[in-house]
């Protein structure tokens, strides 16, 4: 009896031993457990998905909770990308890691899985499409990390040449390029500048308060004018004219440089450096004696004339010596009432060195400064197509056609915006020639909007 008594005392012994010991690992495994630092998985920068801020559409970011997909929404206008679906069980952490870009994070297995484009299968087509968004980015190839060539505004025709689910391509300027089907239509659409046109019933415009800009102008009270085309293929696009200077007192006024203060990055009428400048300069005097100002004006009429006639409605500065609005008025007015704009100029030098355009300097600050950032390739793009069509007349071009310059015009622009140089004072400015001139641009804006 005393045998049994012992072996069980020696058993219970054994047993609250093993209980304790099996506490004691389980205590130490979770304290293990709970004091271990997990490092976040670190998705290399290879592994990103493509696309810039802005108009890509791909790389937008979302909330993706558990089982539910990440809001991969259109940031801008490429929008050609689908959206990621966050795996069931997944945490709203790794949702929303799947939800920027292009890269899907699996919680459970603590890999990363990188979803790169497929390449789209296009179907060809012979077409032309209208393109429906502003500023929608023009690709060199179908996918969000290829270069943007320009960024197009909304009524811009191209002809399209293949089209899939998510990208079409198309002829820009002779060269092959591509833009997210979502962002085209065969069907034309009215732009909002054209809107506004139509809401004006033709007749005066003239500077709003409430608009962009406007605060910066000094010299205002003067109003432009607002013509619609008669033509049977009116095309619902206005193409703003300005004859350059003829704004009596604009000499003696200043006004700001840049939108944001900083100063000039190149010289000109106004030196580099300086943060104001003339609000609107007399001009110079060709070697004949005519004032410059009369010349743009006989070159703006002109033109208005053979714009009408060709289907654009046509938005004109000035029609008389004297119009009582500054460069920065004037541009105000382009931006909100035009489609593009066209100020009518000639050089101040003497060697009858031919036609060329106020190009946008390539300084980085300059460049990344609001509105130039948004539209300075517009800006060159509309620039280009106009030396293009003057060539073609058989105009004289100067260089390269372009020439860098920090202007009040460009620095104030929201729509494609181009100070033209039609020549210098040494240049012939006969009525024969500026119709010559003439024909040369409305080429150019014809080949600028593709129609």
């Amino acid at each position: 009896m005393n045998e049994w008594i012992n072996a069980r005392k020696r058993w219970r012994g054994i047993g609250r031993r093993s209980w304790i010991l099996a506490a004691a690992v389980a205590v130490s495994l979770s304290a293990n457990a709970c004091g271990k630092n997990y490092e976040p998985v670190e998705i290399p920068e290879s592994a990103q998905a493509p696309g810039d801020d802005g108009n890509d559409g791909v790389a937008g970011t979302g909330n993706a909770g558990a089982g539910t997909g990440g809001n991969d929404a259109a940031a801008g206008n490429d929008a050609a990308g689908a959206g990621v679906t966050g795996g069931e069980g997944m945490t709203e952490a790794a949702g929303n890691a799947a939800a920027d870009g292009d890269v899907s994070v699996e919680s459970s297995a603590l890999e990363t899985t990188i979803m790169t484009e497929t390449a789209p299968s296009f179907t060809d087509v012979s077409e032309t499409v209208y393109v429906t968004g502003d500023q929608v980015n023009l690709r060199a190839d179908a996918s969000t990390s290829a270069e943007i060539v320009t960024a197009l505004s909304k009524g811009t025709s191209l002809k399209r040449t293949a089209v899939s689910d998510t990208w079409s391509r198309v002829v820009y300027q002779e060269k092959t390029c591509y833009i997210s089907t979502q962002y085209v239509s065969t069907v034309q659409p009215e732009t909002e500048s054209a809107k506004a046109a139509s809401t004006a019933n033709g007749g005066e415009v003239k500077l709003n308060s409430s608009w962009k800009y406007a605060d910066f102008s000094k010299i205002n009270s003067g109003a432009a004018m607002l013509y619609k085309s008669e033509a049977a293929s009116r095309k619902g696009i206005t193409v703003c004219v300005n004859a350059g200077h003829g704004t009596k007192g604009g000499s003696s006024v200043k006004t700001q440089c840049h939108p944001d203060g900083t100063p000039k990055v190149t010289g000109g009428t106004t030196s580099a450096g300086a943060t104001s400048a003339v609000a609107v300069s007399g001009g110079m005097q060709f070697s004949d004696g005519t004032a410059e100002a009369k010349v743009t004006l006989a070159m703006a009429k002109k033109l208005k004339d053979k714009l009408l006639a060709e289907g654009y409605d046509v938005l004109m500065i000035r029609e008389t010596d004297d119009v009582q609005l500054d460069n920065i008025a004037r541009t105000v007015i382009a931006n909100n009432m035009a489609d593009c704009h066209i100020a009518l100029h000639w050089d101040s030098t003497t060697s009858n060195k031919g036609a060329f355009y106020m190009s946008v300097p390539n300084v980085e600050s300059y460049r990344n400064m609001e509105p130039v950032k948004s539209n300075w390739q517009k800006h060159h793009a509309l620039g280009d197509s106009l030396i293009a069509g003057l060539k073609g007349a058989g105009v004289k071009i100067f260089s390269s056609g372009a020439m860098e310059m920090d202007l009040t015009q460009t620095s104030f622009s929201t729509v494609p915006s181009i100070d033209i140089e039609l020549g210098d004072k040494a240049s012939d400015h006969s009525d024969a020639t500026l119709n010559t001139l003439a024909d040369g641009l409305v080429a150019g804006v014809k080949n600028y909007f593709g129609k």
